[in-house]
């Protein structure tokens, strides 16, 4: 009976100490790895002109807020022909729906903050779900994220084509250019 009581004191510790990184990681400056963080408190904003994305090529991942609800990511990135867009899968699942809360509320109000390497981009999610852009941009995810970057046959382009499309079509891959905010 003490051993079980014994567990149960570090069950209500650990779900205790989880609640307390959580709540912390919300005051937090950006997120850690998949752990949302709060507002972007450091960094210098961009006020140039519409950057050259081609840097973000091969670059695995970024983090972005969100202005409404403020919290922040960490994301994926592509670019093709000058712009560049974010992934987000597992939408058709439980298990996503309940993870990922951010592509709804970008949906609701797209206002978000890119920061690169310190740098601060003010961008407008919006969510790409047909277009002349997509199977490129699914052949780059395909050559980005399940080939570490090596390039795909022309069969392996078409299987990460098709594969992701299919992904669009029911809901379990969402895609969102983050163009420039007006």
């Amino acid at each position: 009976m003490n051993a079980l009581k014994g567990l149960l004191y570090v069950a209500l510790g650990l779900v205790l100490v989880s609640a307390m990184f959580l709540f912390g990681m919300r005051l937090a400056d950006g997120p850690a790895g998949i752990v949302a963080g709060g507002a972007f408190t450091s960094g210098e904003r961009y006020l140039g002109p519409e950057p050259d994305w081609s840097f973000v090529r091969d670059r695995s991942e970024v983090e972005f807020q969100l202005l409404d609800p403020v919290r922040s990511r960490t994301t994926w990135i592509v670019e093709h022909e000058g712009r560049i867009y974010i992934p987000c899968g597992y939408m058709n699942t439980t298990w996503g729906r309940l993870w990922k809360q951010w592509p709804i509320e970008a949906e609701k109000d797209g206002r978000a903050v890119l920061r690169i390497d310190g740098v601060l981009y003010d961008r407008q999610l919006v969510r790409i779900s047909h277009g002349d852009q997509l199977p490129f941009l699914l052949s780059e995810l395909g050559r980005k994220y399940q080939q570490g970057g090596a390039p795909l046959s022309p069969e392996q382009q078409e299987q990460a084509i098709a594969a992701g499309l299919k992904r669009i079509v029911d809901e379990s891959l969402w895609i969102f250019e983050m163009a420039p905010r007006t």
